[in-house]
């Protein structure tokens, strides 16, 4: 199985490294195949929202940069994760970007689903999502807001399977990961 984790820290974040890299480990122990992309170091412009990727170009964003690779791999992987410091709740600019971009991914076309009104999908098979959001101090408020992002994204983007993860820098690195590890095993279950 293929992972993507998509790495949303921002230029002083070097303090992600080894949480990443404890992420990354317990992956591919677990036997993914696994492709991390620092977003800091691409380029990727911000969407302009002239939903041409619909019209003119089906299944293509317009601008010719990274971020047409990036939302590639995404329809490519069996799992995407999300990883970002928690900015008022929701992604660095630098996540917020990319899914921005994963617009192509999905059809013009509206559906009903779980009585809600969504976008239907342009490929058959979807990527399931952890998301991890990083903040200094535990924040119930900010946690609950990025909870809720995930898992409204996770409709659009039609993830068959969804988690948030919130770390905080006074967490105990070892409990985080035993956490992220539980979330993989209930996410390869349903995969």
């Amino acid at each position: 199985m293929k992972a993507l984790l998509l790495n949303g820290s921002l230029k002083n974040d070097n303090d992600f490294n080894m949480i990443c890299s404890s992420i990354v480990e317990l992956l591919e122990r677990d036997g993914f195949e696994v492709e991390q992309i620092m977003l800091k170091d691409i380029e990727v412009a911000a969407c302009q929202g002239c939903f041409e990727c619909w019209v003119k170009t089906p299944g293509q964003c317009k601008i010719d940069d990274d971020g047409r690779e990036v939302a590639r791999k995404m329809v490519q992987s069996n799992l995407i994760i999300h990883f970002s410091p928690i900015i008022f709740g929701g992604y660095s600019s630098e996540l917020k970007k990319v899914l921005d971009r994963f617009i192509p991914t999905i059809l013009p076309f509206f559906t009903k689903r779980n009585g809600e009104t969504h976008h239907k999908y342009r490929y058959k098979s979807r990527s399931s999502i952890i998301a991890i959001g990083v903040i200094d101090k535990p924040d119930e408020e900010e946690e609950a807001t990025f909870k809720e992002l995930v898992y409204r994204n996770s409709l659009n983007m039609g993830a068959p399977v969804h988690e948030a993860l919130v770390y905080n820098k006074t967490q105990n690195e070892e409990d985080f990961i035993s956490g992220f590890s539980n979330i993989l095993k209930r996410v390869e279950a349903k995969t």
